[in-house]
């Protein structure tokens, strides 16, 4: 059946999102990209975000664009290592120019994250997850 999973998304400027996010410590597939799009790489399994630039992503969608950051359509996460981690990320993020909308904290006894908007609105997550502290039902 279904072979991979990409996402894509609309961006103002592929060059001003690619230095956000390699400012995150994240990396490009060079191979993959061009002057409308830019092939973010997410994690230790190589997930792809594809970064279009907005005029491309309508052309193909056949729809228009919402406003960033004044609708959530979806909320991507991304897990780290530790607590240090996502503070550190946190920083990153806001020296980035992203938007942190909920500051780091504990989450239901077994998380710790944050979340935060990139340049264009996307919303974003940043976790850490201790599955062992998860409350049996």
């Amino acid at each position: 059946m279904a072979k991979e999973l990409w996402i894509n998304l609309p961006v103002k400027d592929i060059n001003k999102s690619k230095e956000f996010f390699s400012k995150l410590g994240l990396s490009f597939n060079e191979q993959q990209g061009g002057d409308d799009m830019a092939c973010l790489v997410v994690g230790e399994k190589n997930f792809h975000v594809l970064l279009f630039a907005e005029d491309t992503f309508k052309g193909f969608t056949k729809n228009e664009i919402p406003v960033g950051g004044q609708t959530t359509e979806v909320l991507f996460s991304i897990e780290v290592e530790s607590r240090e981690e996502v503070d550190e990320t946190a920083k990153k993020i806001s020296d980035a120019g992203g938007t942190i909308f909920s500051e780091p904290e504990e989450i239901q006894g077994w998380m710790y994250g944050c979340g935060f908007a990139d340049l264009d609105g996307h919303r974003w997550n940043v976790m850490q997850m201790d599955f062992s502290k998860i409350q049996q039902a």
